[in-house]
């Protein structure tokens, strides 16, 4: 079969539309559930043409974690982060992550469902895991610069905190749907990092 040649804008196109019916399967069925020729389907393509634009498990993971790290990017760039103070940097990932829950709660269940696979699968690990060091690097960053800044407390340890923090998050979604719950959580989160200890922010 020839497959025709498509032009840079086309490929882009494509692949935008594989990646979003790879996220839908794995939704909607796990990761267990994914398979080429039903996102072909979704697609409206062959599985040929699908091969051409992810000729490997490899490169379908890729595109899958390529598609998540520019829609978190994207969700970023709706809240203004200049000139605010780490702890309300902090707050505003709070929020994007609430208003994922809220509004696409499918891209959580895909992102909790790529690092269980990782766990079991090294070539999984090694596109997901990037992804996790780097969410984890980013609030250690807003969380070392709370630091210093005086706006949490003075004796953060930024990386532990930072793994803390996600679990909490991604665990109040898990196993709690309630949007009020997550709440809670984070505003447990704020009063653990503000107080014992720091003068900046916290409440008496």
């Amino acid at each position: 079969m020839v497959i025709k040649p498509q032009t840079r804008c086309d490929t882009a196109q494509r692949r935008r539309e594989i990646a979003l019916a790879a996220r839908q399967l794995i939704a909607d069925k796990g990761f267990e559930g994914l398979r080429t020729r039903d996102i072909a389907e979704r697609v409206g393509i062959n599985v040929a043409t699908l091969h051409y634009h992810v000729p490997s498990k490899e490169a379908l993971i890729e595109l899958l974690a390529q598609s998540l790290r520019d829609e978190f990017i994207a969700r970023q760039e709706r809240r203004r982060r200049d000139g605010v103070t780490s702890l309300d940097r902090l707050r505003l990932e709070f929020a994007d992550f609430r208003d994922i829950a809220l509004n696409n709660p499918a891209l959580h269940v895909v992102m909790t469902e790529l690092a269980d696979r990782a766990r079991r699968d090294e070539k999984v690990a090694a596109v997901i895991r990037p992804m996790q060091l780097g969410w984890r690097d980013h609030i250690a960053a807003i969380l070392a610069a709370g630091r210093d800044d005086g706006s949490l407390r003075p004796d953060l340890d930024p990386d532990a905190a930072a793994t803390m923090i996600i679990g909490a998050m991604i665990n109040a979604r898990r196993h709690d749907k309630d949007i009020a719950f997550l709440d809670r959580v984070t505003a447990q989160i704020e009063r653990a990092l503000t107080r014992a200890g720091g003068s900046g922010g916290g409440k008496p």
